[in-house]
């Protein structure tokens, strides 16, 4: 592709290099959550902050360990994970949030993705849409282990991943509810445990790219269970998920050692 940046190796959308970033990178979405992420780390700094993308490096346990927003959504978010492999990252954690489906699934909990409905467009160029959206085996069992070691409430499965945050939100009200009402009941038969905006595009990419993609979520309510009459908790504060995804990159960290 053509360099816009005239040969400084400088990233487009990222304005970084290769060296400015580590192997390991926790992926928020909101770029204030950047530094209460990187505040877990040791020695945090800044290193870029360009359009929806703030980064910060830290340590943990001896690694590099880079924090990137990416913005809302798939497009944006393959724009990092492509930039931040380009120098040098590749092994990635989402931490994001999501709308509970499954009844069981309530707002506070955690989720961690096994796959991801690939119901928006980005991985579509990535991928043909028989190719399964999946998590890295080592990212999921890191986050399953930490989950099973602190005895966090969590759900493990598929979550669906959409462009539209109100097609999910008011689909009565859009022209093609038709089809937006009729996948979400089938989404809700095979037990999709919670919808979100990212998690599709950055396992599919990261698939192409051959680099280690995870995703973990915290849940913030549940429309099924408030159709249903049942308590239906709305929660905000995420800081008990951001401990949780730096934790779960160091469960990583250590295994990789172990290997």
């Amino acid at each position: 592709m053509s360099d816009y940046m005239g040969g400084t190796g400088i990233q487009f959308h990222l304005r970084i290099k290769k060296g400015d970033v580590g192997r390991y990178v926790i992926l928020p979405g909101d770029p204030k959550r950047v530094p209460k992420i990187a505040a877990y780390l040791e020695n945090p700094i800044l290193v870029a902050d360009n359009r929806e993308y703030m980064i910060y490096n830290g340590t943990l346990e001896g690694e590099t360990v880079t924090v990137c927003s990416t913005g809302i959504g798939g497009p944006s978010a393959a724009i990092a994970l492509t930039e931040l492999n380009k120098c040098g990252s590749d092994t990635f954690l989402r931490m994001g949030t999501c709308g509970g489906i499954r009844l069981d699934v309530m707002g506070g909990h955690a989720v961690i993705a096994t796959g991801a409905v690939r119901n928006e467009g980005t991985s579509r160029e990535y991928a043909p849409i028989e190719f399964p959206a999946v998590a890295d085996i080592d990212v999921l069992n890191a986050c399953l282990q930490t989950a099973k070691e602190q005895g966090i409430k969590s759900h493990a499965g598929i979550v669906q991943c959409k462009d539209s945050f109100y097609g999910q939100h008011d689909p009565q009200i859009m022209p093609v509810s038709y089809e937006l009402e009729n996948k979400w009941e089938a989404w809700k038969r095979l037990g999709v445990v919670a919808s979100e905006m990212e998690g599709a595009a950055l396992m599919t990419v990261g698939s192409f790219l051959g680099v280690r993609v995870g995703c973990v979520y915290f849940v913030v309510g549940n429309q099924e269970r408030e159709k249903a009459g049942l308590d239906n908790p709305i929660m905000h504060d995420t800081e008990g998920v951001i401990k949780f995804s730096v934790d779960c990159m160091r469960t990583l960290i250590l295994n990789d050692r172990k290997k």
